[in-house]
């Protein structure tokens, strides 16, 4: 057995007899593998039992070489676990998941309570747009046929006319009588429905539900004593299915929602201790470089408050003084927006400190520490790359004025840290949790720099569609984007509306109209 298998194995004992979700990473600090689990510790355990490889498939030989550490979240029940499993197997992507990394979710359930007659619908994203959402629910077919049960129990509509006046809407009662029965439609006005839909969400979301379940067991315990069999199973299947959809499940909507073994505040100390730093860094921020394309480039900007993601503290930037990929060009570039821009907001608040002989960094620590800044600097900067990103970020700091702001790079392929001016890199052992740390923050960095590319592809070849209509010029695409915004609200013009944009005329308006729709 190898030393790396026996001290894994020796650490099992820390492990938690609880359900929740493991993280595998190779030697480099990435995650290669997530997993979810009854009993953690059981789980874990048979990863490395010495016979296990002899058996394996290939590719779980491969995971088996490859994991070098791994750290578990505790939840509460298994449905957790399976919400938390598909929240980072879509962040981290791991190479040796197959399951739930494409865009395959959970349902959802939603219905729009301003509606006149408002029904359940299943969706699978949860959108901003007024709907009242539910879930997500990990067991698909209990959740279909509680929402069946639901509808039938509580009157719900499965479809719905906008109003008594619309032509459908004798047509859908009929059908609902013959479903439901007459009690549900016809005289039923619009406020007892909603009534119905109101108790009926509360079901949904769980309220309730222990005197619903009781009630159903004594309705099934009452029919098998009457020998009618058929419906205590109809009953017992309600009963499983309602149990399985209404239990409780937090959803892990933030990064600091979620359960971990992860210690921020010794991580921190021990971060502070490593890069000697005056104090523990409660405020870092590490930026990353993303390439669009060939010819364009975006960069990220993250914020970690006290070793956990502040994330209204975000920030994206398209790179617009660089041409073609140049990684530290782009890097000096967003470092320079970013301080520049703390320091000029300082300057404008504090107009008293204008002829001040301080430090600028000693300074604009003073006003972060009396509440006079309006962004606070950090106590650490982290960029994504090795000596030259850093050297390129560093070159900006001096110019600004900040030289002396704690700043460092953290190099993918070694996991090597780089200090200004000092080209042998500090190494920190992948078991301590100041490197973990720094690991979170920079592929956070890198997933919302990663978002922010998808995010403007999409929208070029949202945009490249007009290419190819007949007659559209660069300069008529370009009169037609800053006019309407997007192709979507190109199509919902009228041709009045087109051809008053400049440069088109009647013709190349009716070309447009024909060829978008």
């Amino acid at each position: 057995m190898s030393t790396k298998l026996a001290e894994l194995r020796a650490r099992m004992h820390t492990v938690p007899l609880q359900p929740g979700v493991y993280i595998m990473r190779d030697r480099l600090g990435h995650v290669i593998y997530v997993g979810k689990a009854k009993v953690l510790r059981k789980r874990l355990g048979s990863y490395f039992i010495p016979s296990r490889k002899k058996r394996a498939d290939l590719k779980t030989r491969a995971l088996l070489d490859s994991i070098w550490d791994y750290e578990t979240h505790v939840v509460r029940n298994e449905e957790e676990a399976l919400i938390l499993e598909e929240k980072l197997i879509k962040q981290y992507r791991p190479r040796y998941n197959i399951a739930l990394k494409d865009d395959k979710r959970y349902f959802l359930v939603k219905i729009d309570l301003s509606a006149e007659y408002p029904i359940f619908r299943l969706c699978r994203i949860r959108r901003g747009d007024g709907y009242k959402y539910f879930g997500p629910f990990v067991h698909g077919s209990a959740l279909i046929a509680t929402l069946d049960w639901i509808n039938k129990e509580f009157g719900i509509w499965t479809q719905a006319p906008k109003s008594e006046d619309d032509p459908t809407y004798k047509q859908v009662g009929e059908v609902l009588n013959r479903r439901y029965g007459e009690q549900y439609v016809g005289e039923t006005t619009r406020e007892e429905y909603h009534e119905r839909v109101v108790d009926a969400c509360a079901l949904l979301s769980g309220k309730g539900r222990k005197d619903k379940l009781n009630s159903l067991r004594r309705e099934m315990e009452k029919v098998a004593g009457e020998l009618d069999f058929e419906k205590a199973a109809e009953l017992r299947d309600v009963i499983d299915n309602l149990e399985k959809t209404t239990i409780k499940a937090r959803q892990f909507a933030h990064a600091k929602s979620i359960p971990t073994t992860v210690l921020p505040k010794e991580d921190l100390a021990e971060l502070g201790d490593y890069l000697r730093l005056p104090r523990p860094p409660a405020i870092m921020e590490c930026f990353d470089i993303s390439n669009v394309s060939s010819t364009h480039s975006v960069a990220s900007m993250v914020r970690f408050l006290n070793g956990a993601p502040d994330n209204s503290n975000y920030r994206r930037y398209r790179i617009k003084t660089v041409d073609g990929q140049d990684d530290f060009a782009s890097m000096a570039e967003v470092v320079r927006r970013r301080y520049n821009r703390i320091a000029s907001e300082s300057m404008r608040a504090n107009p008293e400190v204008a002829d001040s002989q301080e430090d600028l960094t000693e300074l604009l620590y003073r006003l972060r520490a009396e509440g006079g800044s309006p962004i606070a600097l950090p106590d650490l900067v982290i960029v994504d790359g090795g000596k030259g990103q850093l050297s390129a970020a560093y070159g900006e700091l001096r110019k600004l004025g900040l030289q002396d702001l704690p700043i460092i790079g953290l190099a993918k392929q070694r996991e090597e840290i780089f200090f200004p001016g000092n080209s042998k890199p500090l190494l920190i052992n992948h078991h301590q949790g100041a490197l973990k740390l720094m690991q979170r923050i920079r592929d956070e960095a890198h997933r919302y720099a990663n978002l922010y590319n998808e995010l403007l592809l999409k929208k070029r070849m949202r945009e490249s569609l007009l290419d190819d209509c007949p007659g559209m010029t660069a300069a008529r695409k370009a009169a037609l984007m800053k006019k309407f915004g997007s192709i979507a609200k190109i199509k919902k013009a009228t041709q009045e509306q087109i051809e008053s944009t400049p440069g088109i005329g009647p013709l190349t308006a009716e070309k447009i109209i024909h060829f978008l729709h």
